[in-house]
């Protein structure tokens, strides 16, 4: 397969996106989870996110968590935030790389953050403003990018115009998030096409859903398309608190398990990943829906 990308980067969101819509665990329990992911190599960890304790007590403990544990320099690890007060948080912990999330539906992002989109943007460019200046790094995360819960199909147009405000604001990369699970092949290829048409170098991210069972499906639709940076969460953990039904990201070792067969490296151990799997299972006390925890890469084999 010749035609794909000979490499992929791969952001591990288990931690943050994960944890979020499970019922709290302790802290030291995500700085185990986060430990165990820093020595599979992968390369990027989003690690905590800083929101209000009232919206995701989930996170409550972001700074604990960060000042626990064990980093690994060859690991960036970045932080979410909801708006000026969070980035303040993180950029104050040291984080040089943060997500801003911001709805392409008005709705979803009402439910989320309580404004318009709009007003989300003219945050997001004071927020931009001001992490560059702390000399870090933002990525803005287009969230419903194909569908919301509330309003139903998101236009192609309407996500990229989004995309294109931030981009224009000075993000220096952006992310699709597939918020519900809405995606599949070919919505995929129609916003990525109309994204390039208007801003072909920009660095795109892709996080999906595994909802409907379409999200490694969307990966290779995404990764013919040259698309080399994707999401995924350690076990399939995850889902979205203020999006009904939106279950489950892809899970990161079976993202690895297909793509590397294909030939496209991600520098990441698939044992130890699966092992990391295992630890979040035991974690948050319930059978995680990755079929490859369960069945185990395709090369084992069990003793005749």
């Amino acid at each position: 397969m010749s035609d794909l990308p000979a490499t992929v980067s791969v952001r591990e969101v288990g931690p943050r996106d994960g944890l979020q819509n499970e019922a709290p665990v302790p802290t030291a329990a995500k700085v185990e989870l986060v430990n165990a992911l820093s020595t599979t190599g992968v390369r990027r960890i989003e690690a905590v996110s800083f929101v209000h304790p009232k919206a995701i007590p989930q996170m409550a403990d972001a700074d604990e968590v960060w000042q626990q544990i064990t980093r690994n320099d060859e690991v960036r690890y970045s932080a979410l935030v909801p708006n000026l007060r969070g980035a303040h948080r993180a950029l104050g912990s040291g984080f040089k790389e943060i997500e801003v999330v911001v709805s392409a539906s008005d709705t979803h992002n009402r439910k989320n953050i309580n404004r318009s989109t709009e007003e989300s943007l003219d945050d997001i460019a004071e927020l931009v403003s001001i992490a560059h200046g702390e000399g870090a790094r933002v990525q803005v995360i287009v969230s419903t990018a194909w569908g919301c819960p509330y309003e139903g199909d998101v236009p192609v147009e309407r996500v990229v115009g989004v995309a294109a405000r931030a981009i224009k604001d000075g993000a220096d990369t952006i992310s699709f998030g597939d918020t519900t699970g809405m995606a599949t092949p070919g919505r995929v290829t129609a916003l990525i096409g109309e994204l390039r048409m208007g801003h072909p170098d920009v660095d795109v991210n892709l996080h999906f859903h595994n909802t409907r069972g379409a999200g490694l499906a969307n990966v290779m639709a995404a990764l013919q398309l040259g698309v080399a940076d994707f999401d995924s969460s350690v076990g399939g953990l995850g889902g979205c608190p203020y999006a009904p039904g939106a279950s489950g990201n892809v899970a990161t070792e079976e993202l690895i398990h297909m793509v590397e067969d294909m030939g496209v490296d991600t520098g990441i151990d698939l044992e130890a990943m699966i092992d990391a799997a295992a630890t979040a299972e035991r974690i948050v006390g319930r059978t995680l829906p990755s079929q490859v925890l369960r069945a185990g890469p395709r090369t084992r084999t069990t003793p005749a």
